[in-house]
C-alpha cells in the first residue's frame, strides 16, 4: 500500500502505468490496487472538503474520484470560474495530495452525475438543431465549446498529473458513452484534444459491460472502468480486452431519487459481498458515490423514462456510506471492516462528526410574508413568439410569460410543451397550472394542475384579461438520448373559447427571474394588495453558534429556500424529500436570514430545524 508521499517524495515525478500483460495497474512499476471513493467538490462546501476526504481515507480508500462539472465552471459562454467558493478544483486536488490520497480525474465534457444537462452548458441549446456528444463533423458548435473547455482545464490539470509530481493517476475520456451511442471518432477526437493540450494520459473510459461490448466505446491504449462492475464483470471484460486493466469504475452503494417516488432509493443495498470479492481478487474499484453531497441551487438534473420526466431531488445522499451531512452510516462501518480486514492494517481513525444545530423540543418557526414576485418583475422582453430560457440566455430559475387576451373571458388553455412546471393567472388570479411530472390525483387536484397534454379551464372576471404563466425550469435531462431539453414555453400556447377554433397566442412579454443570489439580495419588500401565489416569506433566525442543520419544509408546497443568500435547493410536497440540508458555513452566530419562495402558499406555515435528512 504505497503512500503518495512515499511514492513521490516532495513533488517528485512518479509513474502510473499498466503491466505488460494488461492485468494490473502499476505505480512506479509496482502493482497497485486503486481503492477509490467518489465525491464531487461542486456538491460540498469548500470548508468541508478536507473532512470528507479524511472520511474516505478512514474507510480504507487510497484515491478520490472527481467529476469536473463543466457547466458549474463555465458560468457564461467563454467565462470560466475555477476560483470562487467550491469551484477551485486545483485546490481540491492539492488537498487530496496533502491528505496522502491519489486522484482519478473525470472531466467529461459530459458527466451525467444526476446534474443539470449532465454538466453540458445550457447555452449550447440556443442553437436550433444542435447536436451534443458527437464528433466535430456532425456537432461543430458542441465541439468548438469542448475544445475551449478542455484547453482551459488542461492548463491547471497538467501540473497535477502524477508524471509532474501531482496526485492524478488517470484521466477519464467522456463518460458512459456506450449508453448514448457509438461514435469512435468522437472519443478519439477528445483523446487527441487532451494530448494536444499536454495531457498524455494514462486515459480510461467508463461504461456498463453490455454497452461496452455493443458499442466498443474504449479508447486506444486506455484502461476500462465498468459501471456497476463487480468481480465477474471485470473477468468478462478482461477476456474481451486482455491488453489493458479493467476496474470497477462505479460500484454503487445506493441509487438516485426522483421527486414523486415513495421513498429514498437504495437504502437497503448491501455491497459488502461484492466489495469483499473485489478486495480478495485485488481488483481496483471506485465506489460511486462514497459521499454524495447536495444539489444546491438549481443544479439537480432529471431522467427521461419512456417520455416520463423524472426530476431529481435536491439531496444527493445516494444512500452513500458517508451521509449528505458527512456522518458515517451503518454501511460505512461495514465496508470499513471489510477493507481493513482484507488489508490487515489499522485504518486511520474516523474524523469527529460535524456539530448540528440544537433547538429544544424541535422548535417550530414561522416565517412571515416578505415580498411578492409581482412587485419584483424586471423590464420585460417582447417577442411575437414565446422564447425558451436558452434563447433568452437564462440558465435556470423562472420566467413569467405575459399575454393580453383581447376579446376573451373564459375557455380552455393548452400549453403542449411547457417545461417544466407552470402556474397560470388571469389578472393575477390563480387559475391552476401545468406540470411535466406525473402527480397523484390527491396532490394535483387541490392545485388544479393539468398535464402538459391536457387543458386547463380558465375564466376571467372581465373582458381582455392579462394572462400570466409563471414557468419554473427544473432539472434538464442528464442521461439517455433526449439531452436536448430546453426550458420554458417551447410550443405555441392556445386558447379555445366555447366551441370556437383554438387560436395560438402570440405577442408575449417575458420577465426573466433567475432567482440567483443577486436577484434575492435586491428583492423589494412589499405587502401585496391581494394575496395571490408567488410570494416570498422571511424569517430571521438567531443562533448562538453556527452548526449544520436540516430545514424541514413539510408544511409548504413547492419552492426554493435561501439562507443568508445561499440557495439550499428545491423543496416539493410531492416528496419523498421534505428537508433541505443547510451546512454550518452558510450560517453564523447571531441573526440569519431565511427566505422562502413558494409557488402556491399564500399564508405562512411553520418550518423546523432537524438533525438528519429523514
Amino acid at each position: 500500500m504505497p503512500a503518495l508521499a512515499a511514492a513521490l517524495g516532495d513533488g517528485a515525478a512518479g509513474k502510473f502505468s499498466f503491466s505488460a500483460d494488461g492485468s494490473q495497474f502499476l505505480l512506479n512499476e509496482m502493482p497497485f490496487q486503486i481503492r477509490s471513493g467518489e465525491m464531487h467538490p461542486a456538491r460540498i462546501p469548500v470548508q468541508y472538503w478536507q473532512h470528507r476526504i479524511r472520511m474516505a481515507k478512514a474507510m480504507g480508500m487510497n484515491t478520490i474520484a472527481v467529476y469536473l462539472i463543466w457547466n458549474y465552471h463555465e458560468v457564461n459562454e467563454g467565462e470560466f470560474d475555477f476560483h470562487s467558493e467550491n469551484r477551485d478544483i486545483a485546490a481540491f486536488i492539492r488537498l487530496c495530495q496533502r491528505e496522502d490520497m491519489w486522484v482519478l480525474m473525470r472531466p467529461g465534457p459530459y458527466v451525467c452525475a444526476e446534474w443539470d444537462l449532465g454538466g453540458i452548458p445550457s447555452y449550447l441549446l440556443r442553437h436550433p438543431g444542435v447536436r451534443l456528444r458527437a464528433n466535430s463533423g456532425v456537432a461543430p458548435q458542441y465541439m468548438a465549446a469542448v475544445q475551449r473547455y478542455i484547453a482551459r482545464v488542461a492548463s491547471f490539470i497538467k501540473p497535477l498529473m502524477i508524471n509532474n509530481g501531482g496526485p492524478i493517476l488517470m484521466l477519464q475520456i467522456e463518460n458512459e458513452f456506450g449508453s448514448f451511442g457509438s461514435d469512435a471518432p468522437y472519443l478519439e477526437e477528445l483523446r487527441q484534444l487532451w494530448l494536444a493540450n499536454g495531457i498524455d494520459g494514462p486515459f480510461y473510459t467508463e461504461d456498463g459491460l453490455g454497452q461496452l461490448f455493443k458499442n466498443k466505446t474504449h479508447v486506444a491504449g486506455g484502461a476500462i472502468a465498468l459501471s456497476g462492475g463487480e468481480a465477474a464483470d471485470i473477468r468478462q471484460a478482461r477476456a474481451e480486452y486482455p491488453s489493458v486493466p479493467v476496474m470497477s469504475g462505479e460500484l454503487y452503494p445506493g441509487w438516485l431519487t426522483h421527486w414523486g417516488e415513495a421513498q429514498f432509493q437504495g437504502r437497503d443495498v448491501n455491497l459488502s459481498d461484492a466489495l469483499h470479492e473485489l478486495m480478495r481478487n485485488n481488483f481496483s474499484f471506485n465506489m460511486y458515490v462514497i459521499h454524495g453531497g447536495t444539489n444546491f441551487g438549481f443544479t439537480a438534473g432529471a431522467n427521461d423514462d419512456k417520455g416520463n420526466y423524472l426530476p431529481d431531488v435536491t439531496s444527493y445522499d445516494y444512500a452513500a456510506p458517508i451521509s449528505e451531512q458527512g456522518t458515517p452510516t451503518q454501511a460505512y462501518h461495514l465496508y470499513r471492516k471489510v477493507i481493513g480486514d482484507m488489508l490487515k492494517v489499522t485504518l486511520p481513525a474516523i474524523p469527529a462528526p460535524i456539530p448540528t444545530v440544537q433547538l429544544d423540543g424541535g422548535t417550530d418557526l414561522t416565517p412571515q410574508l416578505f415580498a411578492s414576485v409581482w412587485d419584483n418583475l424586471p423590464a420585460p422582453v417582447a417577442s411575437e413568439h414565446a422564447q425558451s430560457f436558452e434563447s433568452l440566455g437564462q440558465r435556470s430559475g423562472f420566467i413569467l410569460y405575459r399575454k393580453q387576451l383581447t376579446g376573451y373571458i373564459a375557455g380552455e388553455l393548452r400549453a403542449p410543451e411547457l417545461n417544466d412546471y407552470g402556474t397560470v393567472f388571469l389578472d393575477q388570479r390563480y387559475m391552476g397550472g401545468f406540470t411535466r411530472t406525473r402527480m397523484p390525483a390527491a396532490k394535483s387536484a387541490p392545485l388544479k394542475l393539468a398535464s402538459r397534454k391536457g387543458a386547463l379551464p380558465i375564466a376571467a372576471l372581465r373582458e381582455n384579461p392579462s394572462l400570466d404563466i409563471l414557468v419554473e425550469a427544473m432539472g434538464r435531462i442528464n442521461f439517455g438520448p433526449n439531452l436536448v431539453d430546453r426550458k420554458g414555453l417551447l410550443k405555441p400556447v392556445s386558447f379555445k373559447q366555447n366551441n370556437a377554433t383554438a387560436l395560438e397566442l402570440a405577442d408575449w412579454q417575458m420577465f426573466q427571474l433567475p432567482m440567483d443570489k443577486q436577484f434575492i439580495a435586491q428583492l423589494k419588500a412589499a405587502t401585496p394588495v391581494a394575496m395571490k401565489p408567488g410570494l416570498f416569506f422571511k424569517l430571521v433566525l438567531t443562533l448562538e453558534q453556527a452548526a449544520d442543520t436540516y430545514i424541514d419544509m413539510q408544511h409548504w408546497s413547492k419552492g426554493v429556500v435561501w439562507v443568508n443568500g445561499n440557495n439550499l435547493g428545491r423543496y416539493w410536497n410531492l416528496g419523498p424529500q421534505q428537508r433541505l440540508y443547510c451546512p454550518a458555513p452558510w450560517l453564523k452566530a447571531g441573526a440569519n436570514e431565511i427566505i422562502i419562495f413558494d409557488l402556491h402558499q399564500i399564508l405562512p406555515a411553520t418550518i423546523a430545524l432537524e438533525h438528519t435528512l429523514a
